[in-house]
């Protein structure tokens, strides 16, 4: 191999890759269990992740492309319902160590029922209350499905994200049970 003055024939990809971002970091953690296709990848962060993070159908197929031209995973053969299996490469592994290991920051809250209710006087009272209870009775079916979920063989730190969301939900409950006297004039 011709070396040229100045140059390194072999350098470093971590330093040349742009970051990951958010997503496409999950879809790395969910492959470090093994091959799985796009819609394996979207039901699985539906089911795992899918009330307190959101990934849609579009951005997991643009980020699989992405990560496969960037060697961070590699396209399997397509396989039954045309499906297609992606693996996580070790640059993959190694992106994703980078990633998991930084700092998350701060969070932003995006909550559309406050937004909402932060104009609530420009909406009539009883369409408001409809929107309301829809919202109370969507985060109470979430505690019950928090509630009912079996922890036996679940890792420590996914039943630390369980324990987490039945907390989040509870507090949210209790704040509805307080909002009629919030919005008593």
């Amino acid at each position: 191999m011709i070396e040229l003055e100045g140059s390194c024939p072999l350098a470093n990809t971590a330093t040349r890759r742009k970051p990951l971002n958010s997503t496409a970091a999950s879809l790395l953690g969910f492959l470090h269990e093994g091959p799985m296709s796009g819609w394996d990848l979207v039901s699985m962060a539906q089911d795992r992740i899918g009330d307190f993070w959101t990934i849609t159908q579009s951005q997991v197929y643009r980020e699989l492309g992405t990560m496969d031209a960037t060697g961070l995973v590699e396209k399997g053969e397509t396989g039954a319902r045309e499906r297609t299996p992606y693996r996580i490469t070790d640059a993959g592994r190694a992106a994703f160590l980078e990633w998991i290991a930084r700092d998350p920051g701060g969070e932003t809250i995006r909550v559309p029922l406050l937004l909402t209710l932060s104009f609530g006087e420009h909406l009539d009272r009883t369409h408001l209350d409809r929107i309301i209870t829809a919202n109370r009775d969507i985060h109470q079916q979430r505690l019950t499905r928090y509630l009912g979920e079996d922890c036996t063989g679940m890792a420590p730190h996914q039943r630390a994200t369980l324990e987490f969301g039945i907390g989040y939900e509870r507090a949210v409950l209790d704040w509805f049970d307080r909002l009629p006297e919030l919005l008593s004039d």
